[in-house]
């Protein structure tokens, strides 16, 4: 009896504590109450030291170097808008001023770049660091630099082929091929900025533009499976096909994580933009083969291609020499489509429900120790770990990328919005 009665009063205690404590049964749940909450004090403290070591604004925060601190491009380089973005999201999200004031300074840092017309992503420079600035800010100027930056990006369409062309001429991996007319799939995040530009101008042209290229892209760019080609060369004269090959993925045939990520953020955002059908469908379907691929791990974290490894897919580059133990992940594209999920399942009721669980079980993935960075670590200042940027060029394999972070603080702030609207 006096047994017995040692039992319920040690049982009496632990319920005691976790009502008291906020203890729970699980570790994760224990560490981490509140997962958007521990995230941002994270993001407070890297991003805080980020800054520290930042002092010059015209070289941008992108990952690491071989020594783990923090390595910088210039204002040149793709990614340069995504810090200013991280910026503008840590203001919306904590409501701190000196966060919007450090946003401002590294947003106009890039203000020449709205005049660059050598490649097809302005979107990504000027929309993610301009676009929040304006929309947080409604500051006019903002406006008509991301209006002459849509002008630059819109000036690479070439009607004939129906697309922006993405890089200007290269060869392929094997030395065969001259792409003089290459559009990539990542192309179809930079459309976002035709839309803005349409709407504030009334000027149609940008987003017929946009519409054009989205549905080119949707006829030549993907499988019967809904999995993406990364590269599509297009004949500048007749508008046809020429080739369908890869750049940073495995193979020509196989899937490369972050293009599949950039086609479903891309089409769930032009079904936005244009309430197309025919769009909306396509971002459910390229969602359907990410979500329920065989290959993709159990903590929806992926492979940097879905194909490594796999027979049947022969790289156009030497892979023997760049092989490594084990298969790296790719955490930016678990980042990039949590973000977009989350806007999807938005679009389709209860049926969304699936794409929006999906994206949760993401984020509690990229939110464990697993991904997301200990302050102690340094981790380049970065919040996530794990990202692949180009395994074939061996850059950036299985660090921190400035864009992942973005793109998961983006994915935080729909999750909230998500919660509010749903209480």
């Amino acid at each position: 009896m006096q047994k017995n009665k040692s039992v319920l009063w040690l049982v009496l205690v632990v319920i005691i504590s976790a009502v008291m404590f906020g203890f729970a049964f699980t570790p994760s749940e224990k560490k981490y109450p509140d997962l958007v909450s521990h995230t941002i004090e994270t993001a407070e403290t890297q991003y805080t030291d980020m800054l520290q070591v930042s002092g010059d604004i015209s070289r941008y925060p992108r990952t690491v170097d071989s020594t783990g601190k923090t390595s910088y491009v210039p204002i040149s380089d793709w990614t340069g808008g995504f810090w200013p973005g991280i910026l503008w999201y840590m203001f919306e999200i904590t409501h701190d001023s000196s966060w919007e004031k450090q946003a401002v300074k590294w947003t106009e840092s890039l203000e020449k770049n709205q005049f660059n017309t050598q490649h097809h992503d302005l979107g990504f420079m000027m929309y993610c660091s301009y676009g929040n600035a304006y929309r947080l800010t409604k500051n006019e100027a903002y406006k008509k630099i991301l209006i002459q930056s849509a002008q630059s990006l819109a000036s690479r369409f070439n009607p004939k082929v129906g697309c922006i062309k993405s890089w200007n001429s290269r060869l392929s991996w094997d030395g065969h091929t001259l792409w003089n007319y290459p559009v990539i799939i990542d192309n179809m995040m930079n459309l976002e900025l035709l839309f803005f530009a349409s709407k504030v101008t009334g000027d149609s042209s940008f987003r017929k533009i946009a519409i054009k290229h989205a549905e080119v892209t949707m006829k030549n760019h993907f499988r019967s499976d809904f999995s993406s080609y990364h590269v599509v060369n297009y004949d500048t004269l007749t508008g046809k096909v020429l080739n369908r090959q890869t750049c940073q993925g495995f193979a020509d045939n196989s899937t490369w994580a972050r293009g599949q990520a950039w086609a479903i953020y891309g089409y769930t955002m032009m079904y936005r933009e244009t309430r197309d059908k025919r769009f909306l469908q396509q971002a459910r379907k390229l969602a359907d083969f990410y979500i329920n691929n065989p290959r993709l791990p159990k903590d929806k974290v992926p492979y940097w291609d879905f194909n490594v490894d796999e027979k049947g897919y022969i790289p156009d580059w030497n892979y023997a020499a760049r092989k490594l133990s084990y298969i790296p992940r790719d955490a930016s594209s678990a980042a990039i489509v949590a973000s977009a999920l989350f806007e999807l399942g938005s679009f389709l009721g209860k049926e969304g429900l699936v794409y929006e669980d999906f994206a949760v079980a993401t984020l509690k993935s990229l939110g464990s120790n697993a991904y997301l960075a200990e302050p102690a670590s340094n981790n380049g200042h970065f919040l996530l770990k794990h990202c692949t940027g180009s395994f074939p060029h061996n850059q950036e394999v299985d660090v921190p990328l400035v864009y992942a972070d973005y793109y998961y603080l983006e994915a935080l702030l729909r999750y909230t919005k998500l919660n509010k609207k749903n209480s």
